[in-house]
């Protein structure tokens, strides 16, 4: 791989990982929020206020390191990418300008009267929060309809110059492909902010520290998180895995690992794939599986890469491979694990089981790891297309910018994620010591066996 492709590509995964740190949180929060400012609003309790409110400030911490990190983002279709912007801007153009006009602006617009909320009643507070809600999503839509469009295009045509432009508005946002990865995705965000808000709670719960409050945290995260882990694996997961393989099979082949095109194909939960051999080592599969989730046969075909030509292979297939299976592992876990703790606050013993708010608090971080996982699956799997079938990666590069400047810029973004990362550690720390709520110091506890 040429050395300034290389760079450019680095690059953007950096930023485009780190950057998704955060949307992903102020996504599935904002949902979260308005459940609260709902309850609030219905019931006028001065508690679930405060408990709104807290997680107000994380959202709004959150929501500037979103907008900071994202910003090189756009610059980068410029100044790295510069001939895929030629080549598309027609359609992408149109779907980043949606969602900067109007998801960003009303998601910022509304954040701002919930940062002033005690100045407006708890009506116009509740109406910030759902407009907030929607201006979130609607950023999320339209940023996943321009990636659907490069994994799946459609309502396009090739200009006389050369250059794609849409045919139809309406075609584009209702991309088939859309659908699953939109309801995946903003599922999967679900699941980072209840892992959040329950982990906080678990944390004042062991620590003694804001019990009322704490309890509420881990009610609304653990219920939250096990209806949407469940809804992660089917049926938006399920559903996402049969478009791959419904228009992307060399994806689905490369990251289930099915080098030969077989039938009964077994579904491998462990293994390492061996490119010398076309085999997976020391697998652990389920016979059979994979044909019944893709076709329900258990005994129909699925094709391997053998069935495709191998300059179309994914340039990567061992760490396709590995991110698909860390994914859904992870995800499989997060199931499991809310799956347990909404179980045990049915029952009424979910306060008094020390070991599970442990697993709670300290599982905080895997939702990360497994979207990212996710993003480098569906990205890496769409190699070596820019966008699908109609441009390669290798040809949508700035022809101007070369590797030793893609590799200085790439230094810098390093450095300077690493001080904003740190930065946004401590501001949700402050918040966090701080605690929720003005009335909170009197359900201070500094004994742990009198709080649990």
């Amino acid at each position: 791989m040429d050395s300034a492709l290389l760079y450019d590509r680095l690059q953007f995964a950096f930023t485009a990982t780190f950057h998704y740190l955060f949307p992903q949180l102020t996504m599935g929060l904002a949902l979260l929020l308005l459940y609260l400012r709902s309850r609030v609003l219905l019931t006028g309790d001065v508690h679930y206020e405060e408990v709104a409110d807290f997680w107000t400030k994380v959202f709004a911490i959150n929501f500037g390191f979103g907008v900071v990190t994202g910003i090189p983002l756009e610059f980068q279709f410029g100044t790295n990418w510069a001939r895929f912007s030629n080549y598309a801007g027609g359609v992408i153009g149109q779907t980043l300008a949606m969602e900067g006009t109007f998801a960003f602006f009303l998601e910022s617009s509304f954040l701002g009267i919930l940062l002033f909320r005690k100045r407006f009643s708890r009506r116009v507070q509740w109406s910030a929060t759902l407009m907030l809600f929607l201006g979130t999503w609607m950023s999320g839509y339209f940023i996943l309809a321009t990636n659907a469009w490069m994994q799946h295009p459609v309502a396009y045509q090739v200009g006389a110059d050369g250059r794609v432009f849409v045919t139809s508005l309406s075609g584009l946002l209702t991309n088939p492909w859309l659908f699953w990865q939109f309801a995946h995705n903003m599922t999967a965000t679900v699941v980072t902010a209840s892992s959040v808000v329950a982990a906080v709670g678990a944390y004042y719960l062991l620590s003694g520290q804001y019990l009322s409050h704490a309890k509420t945290f881990l009610c609304t995260g653990v219920v939250a998180g096990a209806i949407a882990s469940g809804l992660m694996i089917f049926p938006t997961g399920h559903g996402n895995a049969d478009q791959v393989f419904k228009y992307q099979p060399i994806k689905g082949a490369a990251f289930e690992g099915i080098f030969r095109t077989e039938r009964e194909a077994g579904l491998y939960l462990v293994g390492q794939p061996n490119l010398e051999t076309m085999t997976i080592d020391n697998p652990i599969e389920i016979p059979g599986a994979l044909s019944f989730l893709v076709y329900n046969d258990l005994y129909a075909k699925v094709q391997g890469l053998d069935a495709f030509p191998r300059d179309q292979w994914p340039d990567n297939i061992p760490l396709l491979y590995y991110a698909y299976h860390v994914m859904a592992g992870l995800g499989t876990i997060f199931a499991l694990l809310y799956g347990t703790a909404f179980l045990s606050l049915w029952r009424g013993r979910l306060f008094h089981m020390k070991w599970l708010m442990w697993w709670l608090m300290l599982c905080a971080p895997f939702p990360y790891i497994a979207t990212s996982a996710g993003w480098m699956t569906a990205e890496l799997g769409r190699q070596p297309w820019l966008v699908y079938g109609l441009l390669r990666t290798s040809h949508g590069t700035s022809p101007l910018v070369h590797s030793g400047n893609a590799l200085f810029t790439l230094i810098g973004f390093l450095g300077l994620y690493l001080l904003l990362g740190l930065l946004f550690v401590l501001l949700v720390s402050k918040v966090i010591r701080q605690g929720p709520g003005s009335s909170c110091a009197s359900e201070m506890r500094t004994h742990h066996g009198t709080s649990l």
